[in-house]
């Protein structure tokens, strides 16, 4: 009976020290917070696009007797260039300026309504913009809207239908407006890809002829209004640091 009572106060005196006991034991530290890497976007950037255009335009001939209209078209090409800009990142929003050049191939023969013996080619070659952006990035991915002024460079020339020949010629070099958005993702430290709309709104322009045929002895000028719709893929390269993501804990 005694062997037994000591034994029961052995064992109540472990039960009391194993709580101290774990309670000395040294408590693991709580692992470090993660480390999350936040795509930069500042910097110089230049870039590459290629894609499609269209071209609205409706063709007028001033006359000597008053305005003759000549219906409206709709021409359709490839557009390929390059862009080169720079862009500042506050927190999430990205503001940013670029100038955009594009050769084009956007061109249209129809039959004239003035004179059905001829017909007109109007051809637009060249679309440049100068925007300014703001936008709204998600680490990699960037949302943006973009505005400013458009150019074009575009061509006419009235020709015979029987022979082919050109009769009269006229190019000028057009300034208007733009409006587009795009979406662009870094998918490594300084490249980016990305799709873009932009609208121009081109406007009305008047037209010299640079040679006078007898045909057309009555036409002054003609009178052209544009407006143009391009959907392209850019890819942009941004330099040095400004382009590397940088490391921020939370």
């Amino acid at each position: 009976m005694k062997k037994l009572l000591m034994a029961a106060v052995g064992l109540a005196a472990l039960g009391m020290a194993a709580p101290a006991s774990a309670a000395d034991m040294a408590v693991k530290a709580p692992p470090p917070p993660p480390v999350v890497t936040i795509y930069n976007w500042s910097g110089f950037y230049i870039g590459a696009n290629g894609g499609w255009g269209q071209s609205h335009n409706c063709l007028d001939f001033v006359t000597v007797l008053g305005t003759v209209a000549s219906g409206c078209s709709d021409r359709s090409g490839g557009v390929v260039g390059g862009q080169i800009g720079y862009r500042w990142q506050t927190n999430q929003f990205v503001f940013g300026l670029e100038a955009q050049g594009d050769w084009a191939n956007l061109r249209n023969t129809r039959v004239s309504l003035l004179d059905p013996t001829l017909s007109t080619t109007v051809k637009t070659d060249g679309i440049g913009l100068f925007t300014g952006q703001i936008g709204w990035a998600w680490n990699a991915a960037l949302l943006y809207v973009k505005g400013g002024a458009a150019v074009t460079s575009n061509n006419l020339t009235i020709f015979d239908n029987i022979t082919g020949l050109g009769l009269v010629s006229a190019s000028n070099t057009r300034w208007g407006g733009t409006l587009g958005v795009g979406f662009e993702y870094g998918f490594a430290p300084n490249w980016s890809v990305g799709f873009e709309y932009d609208h121009l709104w081109m406007g009305h322009a008047n037209n010299s002829f640079s040679v006078v045929d007898p045909r057309l002895a009555g036409v002054l000028n003609d009178r052209i209004s544009q407006d143009v719709d391009m959907v392209t893929v850019r890819f942009n390269y941004r330099f040095g640091g400004y382009g590397a993501p940088v490391t921020a804990r939370y």
